[in-house]
């Protein structure tokens, strides 16, 4: 990334920031990879809190992963709360994503992953339909011990609002800046932090006051 060190130095205070403003962060691990898929399907497109209710509704409604591999798109929908274009994008993810975890294992199951290693694990992931980046990188993350920060499209906005990656850099090098600043360690509790800020009424206050900053600095350079 362009000025990476001038990013690396606002990313270190951002993370020491939010570690004293927030509370300490409870990581999550699922023993089964394909949990971990569908959450991070479901939570791509909303926010955390929403997911999680939507994710209660699922183990609610649907029998097990194989019920919502053959359930039906308005089922689906009617699970994430409302019929709009992306609830439906969502749904058709999830369906497309467990019939190609059906179709290689022949069960809806990615525990074959936690077998093979790390790179080749995720490089199945990768080759999935209709899997994102934010999927495969919330699944290493979440359960299969990789080292990766995934990133919605509402944190990426906040990190560029805010000026903390360079306005060029696209999600891959992003997620790849951001995994050399933090430790394989924090790797999680740096993501639920930067997500819950990037979420959350202070951020967008945080996000504003930075443009109000802008602003200023830039009349007084027109009045120079």
């Amino acid at each position: 990334m362009k000025n990476s060190k001038e990013y690396s130095k606002k990313v270190r205070k951002l993370y020491c920031l939010l570690k004293r403003e927030c509370a300490k962060v409870k990581k999550v691990i699922y023993d089964e990879p394909a949990d971990a898929l569908v959450y991070a399907i479901v939570s791509g497109n909303m926010s955390e809190a929403a997911a999680e209710s939507a994710i209660k509704r699922f183990t609610n409604y649907f029998v097990d992963l194989n019920d919502l591999r053959v359930s039906r798109t308005e089922e689906i929908v009617e699970m994430l709360g409302e019929d709009t274009t992306a609830t439906r994008d969502t749904a058709s993810t999830l369906t497309r994503a467990l019939r190609a975890v059906f179709d290689e294992y022949h069960t809806v199951s990615l525990s074959p992953l936690k077998r093979i290693g790390k790179r080749p694990a995720k490089q199945v992931l990768e080759k999935m339909d209709a899997v994102s980046h934010f999927v495969v990188n919330y699944c290493m993350l979440t359960s299969l011990e990789g080292h990766a920060i995934p990133l919605t499209k509402r944190m990426i906005e906040y990190l560029r609002s805010n000026e903390l990656i360079h306005p060029d850099a696209d999600e891959q090098e992003t997620e790849g800046f951001l995994t050399k600043q933090i430790s394989a360690e924090n790797a999680y509790e740096f993501y639920a932090l930067l997500r819950r800020e990037s979420e959350s009424r202070k951020g967008k206050r945080r996000k504003k006051a930075t443009i109000k900053r802008k602003k200023t600095k830039t009349k007084k350079k027109t009045k120079k």
